[in-house]
């Protein structure tokens, strides 16, 4: 089993910045790629962005490229997300996402982000 724990949510006004972390325990030596997904009120759960384990390689949703950024630190076992221009379609809830071995799966709790007008 992996737990992750998500912080840095919160309130901004559009234009600002955020930084989410995602501290991952347990049997992190089996996490292969990390993702970060959000889900507005409503709407499904998208996608946002993602990793691999070396970081070498990232991803984006078309909606955040160039605002947004993912990174990884392994010795800390924990996942990044640094957001910048934010903008109000930006407020969700955003969830960490790890794929394991096995092909396991696992899901954060959430931290709420919303952005203000």
């Amino acid at each position: 089993q992996v737990q992750l724990v998500e912080s840095g949510g919160g309130l901004v006004q559009a234009g600002g910045s955020l930084r989410l972390s995602c501290a991952a325990s347990g049997r992190t030596f089996s996490i292969l790629g990390m993702n970060w997904f959000r889900q507005a009120p409503g709407k499904q759960r998208e996608f946002v962005a993602g990793i691999s384990w070396s970081g070498g390689n990232t991803y984006y949703a078309d909606s955040v490229k160039g605002r947004f950024t993912i990174s990884r630190d392994n010795a800390k076992n924990t996942l990044y997300l640094e957001m910048n221009s934010l903008k109000v379609e930006d407020t969700a809830v955003y969830y960490c996402h790890v794929e394991a071995g096995g092909q396991a799966r696992y899901w954060g709790q959430g931290t709420q982000v919303t952005v203000s007008s």
